[in-house]
């Protein structure tokens, strides 16, 4: 097995297990592997290929029933907030979810506050981050905390928000044929055909 195959291994472990994000993982998984900081990562299709691999073996019986709650979840929130052109993206999106994962939203926004004062209307809480949007540039992601009746807990929702422009090529197929997101109608597919 090579370094970066040990590090894709082990980094899915630490996001199926523990719930990292992808990049701190790489690099947890290289550090506890030992492994010079010389020692190319894997890439994002490498690790996602070591998380399905992870959860076929060790989680087969309960994440299919964990993903299917996060995506109901991210659905109704798609719902609340249609006037943004909500997309899910991430592992809910992508089939890789188990109940430690963030459901994570894109938000298409012509006014960037709009979002935000949306949210303050509903009297949520929220806290503000950031994280990089398209072609690297800085966004403003929204973290909520909020129920998951399905999973009797809590859940990270992140609503990146992101301008109405970028909605462009949003929805390009990568070298796979899988999309990195998708609207409510994609979503409502997966539900149904997942029945």
């Amino acid at each position: 097995m090579s370094d970066t195959e040990e590090i894709a291994a082990a980094a899915a472990r630490l996001i199926v297990e523990e719930g990292m994000d992808w990049g701190p993982a790489k690099q947890r998984a290289a550090r506890d592997l030992g492994l010079p900081r010389s020692a190319g990562l894997p890439g994002n299709d490498e690790v996602e290929e070591a998380v399905r691999e992870h959860i076929a073996i060790f989680h087969a019986d309960t994440q299919p029933a964990e993903l299917r709650a996060l995506r109901e979840l991210a659905a109704q929130w798609m719902r609340r907030l249609a006037e943004f052109r909500p997309h899910l993206t991430g592992a809910v999106w992508r089939g890789t979810a188990t109940r430690l994962s963030n459901v994570h939203l894109q938000l298409y926004c012509d006014d960037g506050k709009a979002a935000e004062i949306e949210l303050l209307n509903r009297g949520l809480s929220f806290d503000v981050a950031e994280t990089s949007g398209p072609r690297g540039r800085a966004a403003d992601m929204l973290v909520l905390d909020v129920p998951c009746p399905a999973l009797q807990e809590r859940v990270t929702l992140c609503l990146t928000v992101l301008d109405f422009d970028d909605l462009r090529g949003a929805l390009k197929p990568d070298a796979r044929g899988l999309t990195e997101r998708g609207d409510l109608a994609a979503l409502q597919k997966l539900l149904d055909t997942s029945e």
